[in-house]
């Protein structure tokens, strides 16, 4: 069936944007549409200036005869600050106060526009990095971890702190909470991460970063690497960071219990 320029030009975009980072062949879309392979490659040049303008991400031309094409997705850097600003004034509600200096999030995390925004900026930050999975912690981290892997076009594994008979086989490792100095434990399936893979963890609230530095010491395990790390909420405080390599999105600097008042700002990114 031949198809007119609009209406190829609607459905590549709509097939870029479902499928992220994948390499797509021309001839996947000359075959699809019944169109010569140059008319294909100034449907995707328009496709590209206007993904660019508006700040949605780029498509990448891969030449050879294996080549194609690839959608990367972007966060633009003015859209990305409005964001992180209108996420530090919902979370400096005093209403979020829980007790030990935590904000509750789970309202955040629960909004999926507000979930898809975050994991298009954690891709954005790290779309240049070789990555082969999404790391995460069981629970509050698992929304934003998947957001994250769905712009990135790769899995995502759960690092969990209790035994499921689901999860077959594990391994599991001792690691010291960075903020209660308390021996915890976490454990991930054998079966759902490759050796050497290399790894983006994603976490919602970082204290002083026991758990990650946990994650980090599991990955050990696997023979992984770890590609990056992002973080929606850090914690200011006295006590010295564990990990110091990651990218946060919003600063908690300070609580006052009594006052009820939170002070929060952008974080390092």
């Amino acid at each position: 069936m031949k198809f007119r320029r609009s209406s190829r030009l609607v459905d590549m975009t709509n097939h870029l944007r479902e499928h992220p980072r994948q390499l797509i062949p021309l001839t996947y879309f000359s075959d699809k549409y019944d169109s010569a392979k140059s008319s294909i490659s100034e449907d995707l040049t328009i496709i590209k200036q206007t993904f660019e303008e508006q700040g949605i991400g780029t498509v990448m031309t891969v030449p050879g005869a294996a080549g194609g094409v690839k959608y990367i997705p972007t966060a633009e850097e003015k859209s990305t600050n409005e964001f992180i600003a209108a996420l530090c004034d919902k979370m400096a509600s005093p209403n979020r106060l829980l007790p030990g200096g935590y904000l509750y999030l789970t309202d955040i995390l629960g909004q999926p526009q507000t979930v898809q925004a975050i994991g298009r900026i954690f891709a954005s930050i790290f779309a240049k990095l070789e990555i082969d999975v999404v790391m995460t912690v069981a629970t509050k981290g698992i929304p934003l971890a998947y957001a994250t892997a769905n712009y990135l076009n790769v899995p995502v594994v759960i690092v969990r702190r209790d035994t499921h008979v689901t999860e077959g086989s594990t391994v599991s490792i001792n690691y010291v909470s960075g903020s209660s100095k308390r021996i915890q434990t976490m454990m991930l399936s054998k079966r759902s991460l490759a050796e050497g893979s290399r790894v983006l963890i994603i976490d919602d609230f970082m204290k002083a970063g026991g758990t990650i530095q946990g994650m980090i010491s599991l990955l050990e395990e696997f023979n992984a690497v770890v590609s990056g790390i992002g973080v929606l909420v850090e914690a200011e405080g006295t006590e010295e960071k564990l990990v110091q390599q990651y990218v946060s999105l919003v600063r908690l600097h300070s609580v006052n219990i009594k006052e009820k008042q939170i002070h929060v700002d952008k974080g390092n990114y």
